[in-house]
């Protein structure tokens, strides 16, 4: 099965550079714009995040197909560090103890990367057990979730390594239990 990962398009959050993780935020004008007009992998099904910037996206990138959303795609609770820049918390322990376990520790109130993992990765598993070999799927999510989901699946088991732009993402092969042949590309070609 081909899986193109779509990050959602840009949101206010995104361009203050602020953790907007589980806050529900639309795009912005400059992220409505950017993706007019795009051409998206062909796929022929489309899912996306509860998030209103993963729907937005989807709509816009596939006006066409009816979208089916799944809650546990939705992005890390990033807790009390939520709707905060790095400037602001740079100064706070909570902030630098989370950033020293690389999110092993959760933030005040948040999630940590292992429950982010368990959740992200078994609605993907439960999604995949409902396609064919021959399947095109997209899902519409975050970046946090393009990452988890990587991590998770792809060989190199790097989180860091797979961080998407926004409108871009991954195009990748599902053998049954593991994403490979990743490809990296742009709706914003």
């Amino acid at each position: 099965m081909t899986v193109c990962l779509i990050r959602h398009g840009q949101t206010r959050g995104n361009l203050e550079r602020r953790y907007i993780g589980s806050t529900d935020q639309p795009l912005c004008p400059q992220g409505r714009e950017a993706l007019a007009g795009l051409h998206p992998p062909d796929v022929d099904k489309v899912y996306t995040s509860p998030l209103l910037r993963c729907r937005e996206t989807a709509a816009l990138l596939y006006p066409d197909m009816e979208t089916e959303v799944v809650p546990d795609l939705r992005e890390s609770d990033f807790g009390a560090f939520e709707c905060h820049t790095y400037e602001e918390l740079k100064d706070d322990p909570a902030y630098q103890a989370w950033l020293d376990t690389a999110g092993a520790l959760p933030p005040p109130g948040g999630e940590d990367r292992g429950t982010v993992r368990d959740r992200v990765s078994g609605a993907f598993l439960s999604l995949a057990t409902r396609h064919r070999p021959t399947d095109r799927i997209a899902l519409v999510v975050h970046g946090g979730t393009i990452m988890t989901l990587l991590e998770a699946f792809e060989a190199s088991h790097q989180f860091y390594a797979w961080q998407a732009p926004n409108g871009g993402g991954y195009r990748c092969r599902w053998t049954g239990n593991a994403l490979a042949d990743v490809e990296k590309f742009s709706c914003l070609i």
